[in-house]
């Protein structure tokens, strides 16, 4: 076990808006939180020498390359964060954890359930610490809506339903950028946004067994190539435990900014959260029948998830946070040498996002009901 409060180097790779999430989290830690490691940003790699030359010096990142392998041979880097395109995810984190390093890597961890399970056996036979960063399980709200379902507050969950809207692509003329190609992105809103619900749908309600998905490109090209992935997405699905629930995503989505909402009902009662408000989470609980209907609750309480790290009550936290959260969590299972489950998501969790995702493209495919199993062997002594 590490001494609390010892440095540990952290290679970032990534300079673009992910790269800027995880780096201004880095930041954050020392001023609201005691790291049980400190991060010491050791390097960052990018493929633009101006953009990773401003990045170092913005958020204070000792040196820079253009090769991401420079991070994985350099011995003072203790932890590889992977913040780069879906098609740098494999290859550069399955080089880090063989280099014995700890390892996060951004969403969805594989742009296949196949390539999500490679990186996942890669991390269990090495034993190192590993993190999917589905930022979402440290929203407070969130992490507070997981604790009344897991108290039994909301009774058993019987139909959860998950939407991640977007508006940027609404426009025809809007720019291809890497994530409307298949080969660098997977897939579209499906593994941008369908993931993120994927997630906290087993996050909060449990397994999911089967779905029956559809999909639609509608503008199948744009102003610099073709579009190869899909714009958006509905799927129904069903729970190990009985449950039902619906998943959409879109990234044509008028109005819609960054709306991921997230509702469980149960048979006492039920829960739902909406991004665009994080702080607040609405409930019906049992009570008696002039108390029937959501009430709000905002939660920014001392006793709240987070909360003792940061301001008064009634002082809200911003979607930024959601990453000092996640990295302090896991600095923490570094220290104490233990799996991030089950507040984080590991590699496992990012593993079995992706066969949802993975199911429902079949889905779509086909016109049929697929099953959401594990396809092939998985990590000796792994968690079910």
């Amino acid at each position: 076990m590490t001494v609390p409060g010892r440095s540990i180097g952290i290679g970032l790779l990534g300079t673009a808006f992910m790269g800027r999430a995880h780096a201004r989290g880095y930041q954050g830690l020392a001023s609201m939180y005691s790291p049980p490691l400190l991060p010491r940003l050791e390097i960052v790699a990018g493929r633009d020498a101006h953009r990773r030359n401003d990045f170092a010096g913005s958020f204070g990142f000792a040196r820079t390359t253009g090769d991401w392998r420079t991070i994985i041979d350099d011995p003072t880097v203790g932890i590889f964060d992977n913040s780069a395109p879906n098609d740098l995810h494999e290859e550069p984190t399955v080089a880090a954890i063989e280099a014995g390093k700890h390892v996060i890597c951004e969403k969805p961890l594989g742009r296949t359930g196949a390539e999500a399970l490679r990186i996942w056996q890669a991390a269990e036979r090495a034993g190192v610490v590993h993190m999917c960063a589905f930022n979402y399980r440290f929203v407070p709200a969130v992490r507070k809506l997981r604790e009344l379902i897991s108290s039994g507050a909301l009774g058993r969950p019987l139909h959860l339903r998950a939407r991640y809207l977007q508006d940027w692509l609404t426009d025809p003329d809007a720019p291809a950028t890497w994530r409307l190609d298949a080969d660098q992105a997977g897939s579209g809103a499906l593994g941008d946004l369908g993931s993120h619900i994927a997630d906290l749908s087993r996050y909060l309600v449990g397994e999911i067994s089967e779905v029956t998905g559809a999909s639609a490109t509608f503008f199948d090209n744009r102003p610099g190539g073709a579009v190869t992935v899909d714009d958006a997405f509905v799927a129904t699905v069903r729970f190990d435990n009985g449950a039902i629930g619906t998943l959409e995503a879109s990234r044509v989505a008028h109005g819609h900014i960054n709306d991921l909402s997230i509702e469980v009902n149960g048979t006492l009662g039920s829960a739902r959260f909406a991004l665009e408000r994080l702080n607040e989470l609405e409930v019906d609980l049992p009570g008696s029948d002039d108390q029937r209907g959501f009430r709000r609750l905002l939660v920014t309480n001392r006793n709240d998830p987070f909360m003792s790290a940061w301001w008064p009550p009634g002082h809200v936290l911003g979607w930024e946070h959601t990453f000092v959260h996640e990295l302090h969590h896991f600095l923490g299972s570094i220290e104490a040498g233990r799996s991030v489950r089950p507040y984080g998501a590991d590699f496992e969790d990012g593993y079995r996002a992706a066969l949802i995702c993975d199911a429902i493209a079949n889905s779509a495919a086909t016109g049929r009901v697929a099953a959401v199993a594990p396809a092939g062997a998985v990590p000796s002594g792994a968690r079910s």
